[in-house]
């Protein structure tokens, strides 16, 4: 009777635990939790369902500048355009600044666009409107919202000023180079002063050379105005320029790349990244493909837990169906000890 008791009172205590643990995504400034978007195509006979988006989570702090890279069709762009309140999601969860881009109706959407967040195209003719100059299009946005005329004009100098394309006042884009219309872009974006600001491969149509500069206004937006930015890129040069890229792969997040400075004994400087594959809520994790590939991974493999790292094991019973499948002991595992397994792959820590 006392270990029936014991064990109700561990039940209750880890409850309680669970119910005083904070929210997911509590203390971001971006959260999308299990998100998920379905697009269903028409045409010649039944629908089919394209599944953009399969149970993403990700989360973005407060002040950050940050990437997010992958393939084509991997669903970058549509969480980008979920992000921007221009599509809604299927099913999940996901909150920027504390708005509901679930829940939201078309006023609270068009406000959200306007004061929440900015946003940044690839092909300039979309950010800029070819008839105003450089200062209108950075004022338009500060209008619509209904700011005053003389503090317009001030936000409007300073950002010029702050993107380096304060010669560029009074031009209008056809008398600007590619690189300045991008910058004056990132003005546009900044206007309302929002609280993210999203980009959608916004050095795409540019060379090296201009595209280290649109970057570098990037981070000067960030440094200086405290925006957190979160670009979609295919540009290595510039993933390679921020402390966190996260790799999207069929619809989730795959993999998370951190970078930080190191100083050794004599001073120097290093920046130092590592990678880490990506655990989501449901527990789910994407091998790199190379991976399994190397180690002949498919279907199922074998886990087994050790005290500090979990061990993942290609299947040894290749051939054999589900029912067939005969467990064995790391032991009797053809006779080799740890070391000697060739096939193992370790999640340990090192």
């Amino acid at each position: 009777m006392s270990g029936t008791t014991e064990s109700l009172e561990e039940l209750q205590r880890r409850v309680a635990r669970q119910r005083d643990r904070p929210a997911y995504g509590h203390d971001a400034l971006i959260v999308c939790d299990r998100l998920v978007r379905i697009f269903a195509r028409r045409g010649g006979g039944d629908g089919v369902e394209v599944q953009a988006l399969q149970g993403l989570d990700l989360l973005v702090r407060e002040g950050e500048l940050m990437a997010l890279v992958g393939a084509s069709g991997s669903g970058k762009s549509t969480l980008m355009n979920i992000l921007a309140g221009l599509d809604v999601p299927t099913a999940g969860a996901a909150k920027v600044a504390g708005r509901d881009l679930l829940t939201m109706d078309a006023k609270a959407r068009l406000r959200y666009r306007r004061e929440v967040v900015g946003f940044v195209w690839q092909q300039t003719a979309r950010n800029l409107l070819p008839y105003l100059t450089a200062a209108q299009n950075v004022a338009l946005p500060m209008q619509l919202a209904g700011g005053s005329r003389r503090e317009r004009a001030g936000r409007v100098d300073d950002l010029l000023s702050l993107l380096g394309v304060a010669d560029c006042r009074d031009r209008r884009p056809q008398a600007m180079s590619g690189g300045q219309q991008q910058r004056v872009a990132i003005a546009v974006a900044l206007a309302n002063d929002p609280a993210v600001l999203l980009a959608d491969e916004p050095t795409g149509e540019l060379d090296s050379a201009t595209g280290q500069q649109v970057f570098a206004a990037f981070r000067r937006a960030n440094e200086e105005l405290g925006t957190t930015i979160v670009i979609v890129t295919h540009d290595q040069a510039v993933a390679g320029e921020v402390r966190r890229t996260v790799a999207i792969r069929d619809g989730r997040t795959s993999t998370e790349v951190l970078r930080r400075t190191e100083v050794d004994e004599t001073g120097r400087e290093s920046l130092v990244a590592r990678e880490y594959a990506m655990l989501d809520r449901a527990g789910r994790l994407q091998l790199p493909a190379e991976y399994t590939a190397a180690l002949g991974m498919a279907d199922r493999v074998l886990l087994e837990l050790e005290e500090d790292h979990i061990q993942v094991w290609p299947d040894e019973n290749d051939g054999e169906n589900g029912d067939g499948y005969e467990g064995r002991t790391r032991g009797e595992n053809d006779g080799r000890t740890d070391g000697e397994n060739g096939g193992r792959t370790d999640g340990g820590n090192g």
